[in-house]
C-alpha cells in the first residue's frame, strides 16, 4: 500500500476524523465563546473560530503521536493488533508527521498571540511523553499518573479561551471555574474509557476497573461526574444561568450516574461500551451548555 493510504487507515483506527474533527469543532467553539461570555464581550469573527480549531486538531493528535511513543514498547507486546506494531505504518512515519504539525501550529498561533500559551502547552506535552522523567515511579502511582497527565486539558483550553481573551484585554476572574471543568471532565473521559467488563481485561493494559474492581472505579468515576456537574453550575451561575444550566447538566448527570451504577452492578461488556460512550456524551453536554446555551437564552 501507498503512504497515503496506509495512513488513512491509520488515522480510522487510532485518530478517526470522522468523529474526531465535528467533537473538536465543538469543544474549541465553547471554550473561545465562554471566555467571551464569562468577560461580557461579543463574540471574536470566524477567523478566531477557525485557528481555534487547526490549534485543536494539531494538538490532539500530537497527543496521540506522544502517546504512540510512550506506549511503543507495550504495544509491541501486548497489542500487536495496532498499526504501528503490525508494520501498517512505521513508529518514524508517524512521529514525523506529528512533527510535521508544528511550523503549522506556530504560524497560527503567532498572528493570534497566543505563542506563549503554545509553548506551555507543548512544555506539558514533552514531560507526559517522557512520563516526566520517572515512569517506573509515576506508573505505580495511577491515581497521580492520571491527575498528571490530565492537566494538559485546561492548559489547551488556556490556549483555546486566549484566542479570545488575549486581544479582549485578558481573561475573566470566572475562567478558572471553566479549566476546572476541562480538567475534571478529562479525568471523567479517561475513566470512562477504561472501565472494562473482566472478559475484556488484557496483560500489559492498565485500567481503572482491574486496578480498583469494577465498582470501586464505577464509583470514582461517579465522583467526578458530581464534581464535573458542580463546576458546570458554577459556569452557569457567573454567566447568570444557573438555572437552565442545572436542568440541562441535571439531565446528563442522571444518565450519566446511571450508567456507572448499572456498569457496577453488571459489568458486562455492553455496560463497558455505554460506559465509553456515556463519557464523551457527558462532555459534550458540559461543552455544549457552556459554549452555546447563552446564545439561545441571551
Amino acid at each position: 500500500m501507498n503512504l497515503a493510504k496506509t495512513l488513512w487507515i491509520y488515522q480510522s483506527e487510532r485518530f478517526p476524523l470522522a468523529k474526531t474533527v465535528p467533537l473538536l469543532a465543538v469543544f474549541s467553539a465553547a471554550s473561545i465563546n465562554v471566555s467571551a461570555f464569562l468577560a461580557g464581550r461579543d463574540l471574536p469573527g470566524l477567523p478566531t473560530y477557525l485557528t481555534g480549531f487547526a490549534l485543536a486538531l494539531i494538538l490532539f493528535f500530537q497527543m496521540r503521536v506522544a502517546d504512540e511513543v510512550k506506549d511503543a514498547d507495550d504495544d509491541a507486546r501486548y497489542r500487536p493488533e495496532r498499526p504501528i506494531p503490525r508494520g501498517l505504518v512505521s513508529l518514524r512515519t508517524i512521529v514525523i508527521c506529528g512533527l510535521a504539525t508544528i511550523p503549522i501550529a506556530v504560524l497560527a498561533a503567532v498572528p493570534a498571540d497566543v505563542l506563549t500559551l503554545l509553548l506551555l502547552t507543548w512544555a506539558w506535552l514533552a514531560a507526559m511523553t517522557l512520563e516526566f522523567g520517572v515512569p517506573a515511579w509515576l506508573k505505580a502511582r495511577p491515581v497521580l499518573y492520571l491527575l498528571s497527565h490530565m492537566a494538559i486539558m485546561p492548559l489547551i483550553d488556556l490556549l483555546l479561551t486566549g484566542l479570545e481573551w488575549r486581544p479582549g484585554g485578558g481573561p475573566a476572574s470566572a475562567l478558572w471555574l471553566f479549566l476546572a471543568l476541562s480538567f475534571v471532565n478529562g479525568v471523567v473521559l479517561e475513566l470512562g474509557r477504561k472501565l472494562w467488563a473482566p472478559e475484556s481485561e488484557r496483560e500489559g493494559v492498565e485500567t481503572y476497573s482491574k486496578l480498583w474492581s469494577p465498582q470501586r472505579a464505577a464509583a470514582v468515576w461517579a465522583a467526578f461526574i458530581l464534581l464535573a456537574y458542580a463546576l458546570l453550575l458554577g459556569v452557569g451561575h457567573a454567566l447568570g444561568l444557573l438555572f437552565p444550566m442545572a436542568l440541562i447538566g441535571g439531565a446528563g448527570a442522571i444518565i450519566t450516574l446511571a450508567t456507572a451504577v448499572s456498569y457496577a452492578k453488571h459489568p458486562t461488556v455492553k455496560a463497558e461500551k455505554r460506559a465509553d460512550t456515556m463519557a464523551g456524551l457527558w462532555v459534550l453536554i458540559c461543552y455544549g451548555a457552556a459554549g452555546f446555551l447563552p446564545l439561545v437564552l441571551t
